[in-house]
This record gives structure tokens, sequence and C-alpha cells, in this order.
């Protein structure tokens, strides 16, 4: 009899322990990951990542470009803030550009196959419809103010320059032409205040006039991004060493260095900007570094107070992301960078991924686990592991009931030991939790005890 009770206590322990990893396994699933993670995006074949947008934390879009003439071009939509991405549309025509109006009405422009493309959704991505414009051959770039104003550009010599529709493709007017020094790139902050450029190191010229008139801007170069948040305060990106902001509406322009943390930074460069605020900018680009053998790689810049200074994180320690060309910010936490190609990061903390630290190179003999130290602890505890060989780890804690508390680590990690720096948080209760080391080929759990 004691034989019998004995196994059904096994066979219920084994039982609460499979339901806990399976709560487990549900969690991780459909709850995102703190720090950067990385994303993927379904295989482009080549085609290049050209613009994208985020609506909200779930809802993003993205557009490609196409490998030649009358190859296809596609738009991308998640619903999922980036962990899926599927078609939503596509043409023998590449895509340059696509911008929102509100969560249902969008508009994605481009070109490369006879003829310039101007299309419209008016159902979040469901359905697009060509809309009118002007024979060109490419549109470069847009700039979408409302449902029904909206500009074009294109660089071409002979058709193009600036074109302005405020009745939603039905007639356009040429505003700017100005042949060789045509535009391709523009913003416009609102009905009135704008600014055009070619390539970010030729003239900028700007507008207070919605178009009509364009004044250059003397010994300003252009941009490769801009964003302002009110009629005077604005930024700009041009692929180089440094962001510039102005005060007064884009007259005057002064440069703030992306300052370096390592000295062995050679350069870094912003591409495109996310402006939160006034104080808040983030900057994505690249840099070149020796570390200690000379490097490129992604790099993300950002400011808290206004870009007096600049700090980095390499949300990338594992995967080979070289540059990152499109990104952006919906508020403080949410955020994404992706490359040209198929894949990028995204995070839902701020980025904040500064916990986990190397502490040896050497590859150990096996897939291990060490218990956390301090243990108890109040608030910060240590967990370090070892990794054999390479590939995506993921360092998860649940409570006592399986409820994820989080997910410290999800990246690609080569070979070596590693130490993970783990804060409780203020609405973390005291009490008995576990943490899970999982990699594609091994599991391991351990437990620990938070004591407020």
């Amino acid at each position: 009899k004691q034989l019998s009770i004995m196994k059904i206590k096994i066979t219920n322990t084994i039982f609460s322990l499979s339901l806990m990893l399976f709560i487990i396994a549900f969690n991780f699933q459909h709850n995102p990951p703190s720090g950067w993670y990385q994303q993927f995006m379904p295989d482009l074949s080549g085609r290049r990542i050209t613009d994208m947008t985020f609506l909200d934390s779930l809802t993003g879009y993205a557009v490609t470009y196409n490998l030649s003439p009358n190859d296809t071009g596609y738009i991308l939509k998640t619903t999922d803030g980036g962990d899926n991405w599927f078609y939503s549309f596509s043409t023998s025509r590449g895509f340059t550009s696509i911008q929102f109006v509100n969560s249902q009405i969008g508009y994605a422009c481009g070109g490369n196959g006879g003829w310039a493309y101007l299309c419209k959704t008016i159902d979040s991505g469901l359905n697009w419809n060509i809309v009118n414009t002007p024979a060109i051959l490419q549109w470069e770039d847009m700039h979408v103010l409302n449902e029904d104003t909206l500009w074009l550009v294109e660089d071409e010599s002979l058709t193009g320059g600036v074109f302005r529709t405020t009745n939603g493709g039905i007639s356009w007017q040429r505003q700017y032409s100005a042949g060789l020094h045509n535009p391709e790139r523009i913003y416009m902050y609102d009905a009135n205040l704008g600014f055009i450029s070619t390539t970010s190191n030729t003239k900028l010229r700007r507008t207070t006039d919605g178009g009509a008139t364009w004044t250059e801007i003397q010994g300003v170069k252009g941009f490769t991004d801009l964003q302002f948040i009110d009629e005077n305060t604005g930024w700009k990106a041009r692929s180089v060493e440094t962001v510039e902001y102005s005060t007064n509406g884009g007259l005057n322009w002064i440069s703030q260095p992306l300052v370096q943390k390592d000295s062995n930074i050679i350069f870094s460069r912003v591409f495109e900007l996310s402006v939160l605020n006034k104080d808040t900018i983030w900057g994505f680009g690249r840099s070149e570094y020796l570390f200690p053998n000379l490097q490129i790689r992604g790099m993300i810049h950002f400011t808290t107070d206004g870009g007096d200074t600049w700090e980095y994180q390499i949300p990338d320690t594992a995967i080979d992301i070289r540059s990152y060309r499109q990104g952006m910010f919906i508020n403080k936490l949410n955020g994404w960078a992706y490359a040209l190609t198929f894949t990028g990061v995204h995070t839902v903390t701020g980025g904040n991924i500064t916990s986990i630290d190397p502490i040896s190179g050497i590859v150990p003999d096996a897939f291990n686990l060490y218990q956390n130290y301090p243990n108890p602890f109040n608030p910060i505890t240590k967990i370090r592991f070892d990794i054999h060989e390479a590939g995506i780890v993921k360092l998860m804690v649940h409570n006592i009931l399986g409820k994820e508390v989080g997910i410290l680590v999800n990246e690609r990690l080569s070979p070596g030991s590693y130490e993970y720096t783990f804060e409780a948080g203020s609405g973390l209760a005291s009490g008995v939790y576990f943490y899970t080391l999982r990699t594609e080929k091994a599991s391991v759990t351990k437990r620990m005890v938070f004591n407020k």
C-alpha cells in the first residue's frame, strides 16, 4: 500500500512538472522577450527593404524594391509586432516608400518597370488600388500629409521634380524642377514647411508655402532622413559621423557628434532617425571599429538630452547585421531596427540589453547552467552559463505557478561562458522562482529565491 501511495505521488509530481513545462513553453511562444531580439521576414530572394513603418506596437508595414524592371516588389505586413510577416501586396514594380494616414488609409510608391507607381489602401492593406500620377519613370520618395494632400519626388532630370496633389491624386501640380538637381528626398512638417534634397551630400532646399517656392539654404547639405517635432526644432541624418539639428525652422543647422564610448571605434554613421520628443531621439546606422580586428557592425544610437550627448547599443552581439537602414520607435519601449535584407531586431523594453556579459571565450566542454549567486537574493543576482555550440540561446524566468516573469536572453551566442545580471523589479513578489536555459538541443532549469 505504501508503495502504491509512493507511485501515485511520483506520478502526480511528474504530471505537475510536465504541466509546468507546458505552461512555460506556451508562455515563451506568446510573450515577447526583453531587450533586443532578432526577427525575420519571409525570404525576399535578394530584394532589399526600402521603407518600413509601424502604426502601433503590433501593426507594421514594409516595402521592397525589385531586382530588375518587371521583377516583383512586395508590400509586407505584420500584426504581431514583427514576429511574423506576410505578403500584403505584390506587383511588377519596386517600392521606395510607404506611409499611412491612419490605421486604414495608406500609400506606397515606387517604379522601376516602365513607369512610376502609386497605390492606396483604405482597408489596412487588405486591398491596394492604383492612384493616378504623372507619367514618371519612378517615384523616389513621398510625403503624405493626409488622404488628399501628398507630395511625390523624382530625381530624373527631364521629367522629374516635386509634384503635389490636394485631391487624392485626381490632379497633380509640378511644383519644382531643377534638371540634374531634382530631389530624391522630401519631408514636410505640415502643409507649409518642408525640405527637399538630392543625395545627402548636396544642397538642402526649404519651403514655407507648401512647395510653391523652394529656397536653397546656403552651406547646408541634404539628408537621408529628417524629422521635426515643431515648426522650429528638427534633426536630420545624412550618413556621416554627426546628426544635425535646427532650432529655427531649418534655417541653420548645428552638428551633434555621435559620441563614442569605445576608443576603438573609427566612425559611426546614422541613416535614419526616430524622434520621440525634444529629448529622446534614436539613430539607426553602423560603425567601424577595432575589436580587436577591423569590423563593421550595425549600431543603434540614442540620446535622452536632445542630442547633446549620444550613446549607442549593439543589440546583436552574435548575429552579423552589418548595418541598420530602417528603424522606428513608436514610444520609449517599442522599437525596431532592420537591415536592407529580411532580418532585423525588435525591443519592447527600450533596448536595454546591458546585463549579459561574456566572461570567457574558451569553448566549454558541455552545456551548463550554474546556480545563481547570491541565492537567496535582493534585488540582484547573477546567472552564469556555458554554451559549447553556437546557436540561439534563451534564458527565461518563471514563478512557481509556471507564469513567465521575463525572457532575459533570446539571441544567437558563440561558444563561451556568460553571466547575466538579473535585477528583480519592484513588482516582483518574494518567493521561489525558476530560471531555464534552453538551446535547440538542450534545456535545464534551476531554482532561486527572492527575498524582499
